[in-house]
């Protein structure tokens, strides 16, 4: 059973591991949960320690800064103020004759730090989510208490909620407030 890679994508999976819709907004509790996290999104984490998930979630909190900028001009500027602070080493590798570039936490560290490991790999994502089109599509849910990030793969671009619970939630708490006024 999935628990974490709900999106295959790392950025918006560990965003979304702060659920401000549970009673307990936190989803990494222990390094029990890290290690599940990791295993569903493929990420080797050799029994990670009490440092790694505080590390971890410092990560998770500069990546929910960059995904709770209003547009997608200041999402921009907050992705690379954090870019710049990580250990980044860039290859450009063949796929099927079309170069890409891939990011990788800095080799000449040897092993990075499971942290910065899953740091790069986040804005390797959010990189790729701005290169396909889709980064004024990546948005937070907009059914409060719910902040949970998204990609609107709609066709109009005008979706606002993170799912179907979500949008139903606000849509009754919406038609309430219509019949008592």
């Amino acid at each position: 059973m999935r628990q974490f890679a709900e999106t295959g994508v790392v950025a918006i999976d560990l965003a979304n591991t702060w659920d401000e819709w549970l009673d307990d907004p936190e989803r990494l509790p222990d390094v029990a949960a890290l290690a599940r996290f990791c295993a569903e999104l493929g990420e080797p984490a050799d029994a990670p320690a009490a440092a790694d998930l505080d590390a971890v979630r410092q990560v998770r909190s500069r990546l929910r800064d960059v995904l709770t900028r209003d547009t997608p001009e200041l999402r921009t500027r907050a992705l690379a103020r954090w870019s710049a602070d990580l250990p980044l080493a860039a290859t450009v590798e063949d796929h099927a004759g079309i170069p890409r570039l891939r990011l990788t936490a800095d080799p000449e560290r040897g092993r990075s730090p499971l942290a910065a490991r899953l740091a790069v790999r986040a804005v390797a994502d959010l990189l790729d989510l701005a290169s396909a089109g889709d980064w004024d599509r990546l948005r937070l849910c907009a059914a409060r208490p719910c902040r949970d990030a998204f990609v609107d793969r709609s066709r109009p671009g005008r979706r606002q909620f993170c799912s179907t619970r979500c949008a139903n939630r606000a849509h009754a708490t919406a038609s309430r407030a219509r019949h008592r006024g």
